[in-house]
């Protein structure tokens, strides 16, 4: 590995430039993915290891982003456990038979790593032994974001079935949370064993929650899986990112994770502020990307300069890129950010 910086400034060692990358790099604007993803759907890209480790190198070739990030979907351990999932396009992962009570809880089977994901340790191995040189990020799905695409069986903008069930049937809420920690510890340490250097964990839709249901029913299974992370790979770092979580930080910074991943509503000098301690990453408005460069530069700029104030800072967009940005402005960002931070 050649390019450490995005490791480097988690453990405390300053790199010699600011590292960053993107969320949803991999594939999303880039020219060859969409000629790929005409032929084939995303679960058929997973199980080929060869196509999906070029797709997670993609960006780095394209771009010169400081670390990579494994090609797949939050959804992809869920079929292995008896999950029936579809990813249609324009509408997201569908259900086609949703969790409502604990029976259907029970039928949702453990995750046999080897056995059922063996193409994604394949394409982890594949990745970084002969194709990456810089870190590779491994991934999942928090229980919470998993759980209220099973309960309300797709996406959703109130989650109103998912806290409906977290106060109302707390019995249910907590089988169907034990099951998903169990399977995300399964499932991390899965892939730094194979070679990834760090994880993320995403909580897109935690932010639908109020911060004392999460503290009651989410912070202790968060910091289970992050213990039962460490307990196997001690040094990898651990970052948790969810969407409209500025309310939580005062709970995200008692957690023992290494990166605090921020959207572009929780300024960066706010976090600094709250006592976070941990690497802080983000968090550019992606909507910044579509402005004129002088707007972007600055705005790229401040968050900077906020993020050297906090001490140790990773950029990275507040959320991910869209299908139609500009491939040659990501390019842009990464070398100015190179060249001036």
């Amino acid at each position: 590995m050649k390019n450490t910086s995005y490791l480097d400034m988690i453990a405390g060692r300053k790199p010699d430039h600011i590292p960053v990358w993107f969320m949803r790099q991999a594939g999303r604007s880039q020219a060859k993915y969409r000629e790929i993803k005409k032929k084939y759907t995303l679960f058929e890209i997973t199980h080929q290891p060869e196509l999906c480790a070029y797709i997670t190198t993609l960006p780095v070739e394209e771009y010169g982003v400081d670390a990579a990030i494994l090609y797949k979907d939050i959804m992809t351990p869920l079929p292995p456990m008896g999950v029936d999932v579809e990813i249609k396009a324009g509408v997201g992962p569908v259900m086609k038979h949703p969790i409502q009570t604990m029976a259907d809880v029970k039928r949702i089977q453990p995750l046999a790593m080897e056995s059922a994901l063996p193409y994604i340790l394949d394409t982890i191995r594949l990745a970084t032994s002969q194709m990456l040189d810089v870190p590779l990020i491994g991934f999942c799905g928090a229980p919470f974001t998993l759980a209220s695409y099973l309960i309300e069986g797709g996406p959703s903008k109130s989650y109103i079935k998912t806290r409906r069930m977290m106060v109302a049937q707390p019995d249910v809420w907590q089988a169907l949370m034990e099951k998903l920690t169990a399977m995300s510890i399964t499932y991390l340490s899965a892939q730094l064993g194979a070679g990834a250097s760090a994880v993320q964990i995403f909580d897109s839709w935690v932010g639908a929650v109020s911060a004392k249901e999460y503290e009651i029913a989410i912070f202790p299974y968060m910091k289970r899986i992050v213990e039962g992370v460490k307990q196997t790979h001690p040094l990898a770092p651990i970052t948790l990112f969810g969407v409209g979580t500025k309310h939580l930080l005062p709970l995200w910074k008692a957690l023992p994770v290494d990166v605090v991943g921020l959207d572009w509503r929780s300024p960066v000098n706010e976090a600094h502020q709250l006592g976070i301690k941990q690497t802080l990453q983000g968090n550019l408005d992606p909507a910044y990307v579509y402005a004129d460069w002088s707007i972007l530069q600055a705005e790229i700029d401040g968050i900077i300069e906020a993020g050297q104030a906090h001490g140790s800072f990773i950029f990275n967009l507040g959320h991910g890129i869209q299908p139609d940005m500009n491939p040659d402005t990501l390019k842009r960002m990464v070398t100015y950010i190179h060249e001036n931070f």
